[in-house]
């Protein structure tokens, strides 16, 4: 990957103007550049030294959470826009410089935000508080929410000082990567999960971690910046792309958002345009190179790359994006800037999310500085997390009985487990879902005709109370299967789609064939097309094992063939 200077990266010097003069961009400053040039500059520290104590899980943004913090530092009417379109499903923190004077502009919008807000005077230097904010994380054993704080990158000492002082407050503990060998910059605009153990970011957190970086922290590599994630924010498997040419920030939500765990909406740029070759290169890159927590390619949802009065930013236009939103519970707040761009993009949100509600906040008085929604809030995931992880099934062959598995995890009991279904819109019915372990829980509806639709969504509560629904909206927005002939299909569906686990594999993997098979025959093949072994041959169980701890790392294909038909899956060794 290409790496870049992080002083030529920043390079930008203006404001929106002298009603703004005062607003901090998101990207450095000139001042900023020259101070961290000088001898005066000292990088900024956080209070805590302390690594979490056990394995942790970072949640992903989807799931449910408390709160969504932001920081009143200038543009009134924008972040007022937020705290309206966020009160009536989920609490907002104010972090500010004087409570009565946020609550005097909010009474005066017509904000009823009693009993939905709350106000912290805690110092802060800027508005960009997903980038310096804390990220929300849980421990595994016990699942108690805490927080993880990066060293920010900027020298903005009052916003590094934030997740701390909030944590204080809210009595939520803090676990910092601020002491050597685990001393790590990193920012949250340029880091995203899966909340199930993959971390995506632009290798700007490389930049500025390794070896020409500008904070006066350890050099580290790209396996030492890796080993922090894994220990301070559990992820298992950090993607990193190249950083685009035309994004002064490199931060990812400028261009890309993750909505469940295997799909990804990403901007698109006319062809040739601006950042659009960049994106298109990583996106293919994730694509060759990594598949789902289920062994499956993501699926790629385009959203157009806005522009701003016919200019993109190759040709000095704003970085204009509809990526930059943010999932909060059933509610997604969405950028816009004209009606003509913003029709298309708000119908993809709303196609990609049924059920929630996408609201539409203007975003041209902010996005000259880099930045858009995405970038001004920060979410607190929920305290007794009930987290319920599924897989899409979008179709479903006639000849298999619909068997359906989701995984959940909550520390208090499940007591409730329910799938509610519909099939051809006749009606709702539940079922109850079985489970042996009380974290993998499935049910087998029976067959069904070709053509027949199943929405569907599972319904779970634990002896804490916590009632949680996946997809959230329920009944408003489930989830839909519609049954296809696999039979007389190409040879390209392999009946149910066999998944890969664990997919980067290292040790002894398993093949979950979904059905036994009287004829099969599984082969392993590298990259280049030379067969590696052969995993089976004959008839199946309906898992295989084989051991990849001495294979080679990199890319392979695993071959499944029967009298009739052929399917191939990439897997990853690393």
């Amino acid at each position: 990957m290409k790496k870049s200077v992080l002083l030529v990266i920043f390079i930008c010097t203006y404001f929106l103007g002298s009603t703004q003069k005062n607003i901090l961009p998101k990207h450095l400053t000139e001042s900023e550049i020259q101070y961290m040039l000088s001898d005066k500059f000292e990088k900024p520290l956080s209070l805590t030294k302390n690594a979490p104590p056990g394995d942790v899980r970072i949640p992903a943004e989807w799931e449910e959470m408390q709160a969504v913090i932001i920081t009143w530092q200038g543009f009134s009417s924008l972040l007022s826009q937020i705290v309206e379109a966020l009160i009536e499903d989920v609490e907002v923190y104010i972090v500010c410089n004087n409570e009565a004077v946020v609550k005097n502009y909010l009474t005066n919008q017509g904000i009823d935000y009693e009993g939905k807000v709350s106000f912290y005077e805690i110092s802060s230097n800027s508005i960009w508080v997903r980038d310096y904010g804390p990220n929300s994380a849980y421990l595994k054993e016990t699942g108690e929410l805490v927080w993880i704080d990066w060293i920010y990158n900027r020298p903005r000492y009052q916003d590094n000082a934030v997740p701390q002082n909030l944590g204080d407050i809210l009595n939520i503990p803090v676990y910092s990567t601020n002491s050597a060998p685990e001393d790590l910059v990193n920012t949250g605009g340029n880091f995203m999960s899966d909340g199930m153990g993959y971390g995506f970011s632009s290798d700007l957190v490389l930049d500025e971690n390794g070896l020409q970086n500008q904070f006066g922290i350890s050099n580290h590599s790209e396996e030492d910046v890796d080993n922090i994630m894994k220990q301070y924010m559990g992820v298992e498997s950090y993607v990193k792309m190249e950083a685009l040419p035309y994004d002064l920030i490199h931060h990812i939500d400028m261009h890309m958002k993750i909505i469940d765990e295997e799909t990804m909406i990403v901007g698109e740029y006319p062809e040739g345009v601006a950042d659009g070759p960049q994106i298109e290169a990583n996106i293919q890159y994730i694509l060759d190179n990594f598949q789902t927590a289920y062994g499956r390619d993501f699926n790629i949802i385009r959203i157009p790359m806005p522009p701003e009065n016919g200019s993109y930013p190759n040709t000095g236009g704003d970085y204009r994006t509809y990526a930059n939103a943010l999932i909060a519970n059933k509610t997604i707040i969405v950028p816009t800037y004209e009606e003509t761009y913003d029709t298309t993009a708000l119908r993809i949100w709303e196609e990609s999310m049924p059920g929630y509600e996408i609201k539409g906040i203007n975003c041209n008085s902010i996005i000259p500085l880099s930045g858009a929604l995405h970038c001004i809030t920060k979410e607190v995931a929920a305290d007794n997390p009930l987290t319920i992880q599924m897989k899409r099934e979008d179709n479903w062959c006639a000849d298999q009985s619909f068997t359906w598995e989701v995984l959940v995890e909550s520390i208090p009991t499940i007591n409730k487990a329910k799938i509610h279904y519909n099939i051809d819109e006749q009606g709702y019915e539940e079922k109850d879902l079985e489970t042996t372990d009380g974290i993998q829980y499935s049910v087998d509806l029976g067959l069904f005709e070709i053509g027949t639709s199943i929405e569907y969504y599972v319904e779970f509560e634990n002896d804490a109370g916590k009632n949680m629904t996946r997809p959230l909206p329920g009944e408003e927005g489930p989830r839909v299967t519609k049954i296809v002939d696999c039979i007389s299909s190409t040879t390209d569906h392999f009946k149910e789609t066999p998944t890969v686990f664990p997919n980067p594999a290292s040790a002894i993997t398993c093949i979950d064939l979904k059905r036994k098979y009287s004829v099969l025959k599984v082969e392993l093949y590298n990259i280049i097309g030379e067969k590696v072994m052969t995993i089976q041959e004959g008839a199946s169980a309906q898992k295989l094992f084989f051991d990849a701890s001495n294979l080679q790392k990199g890319s392979y294909i695993l071959r499944f063939e029967t009298p009739n038909e052929i399917h191939n899956s990439k897997i990853i060794v690393k």
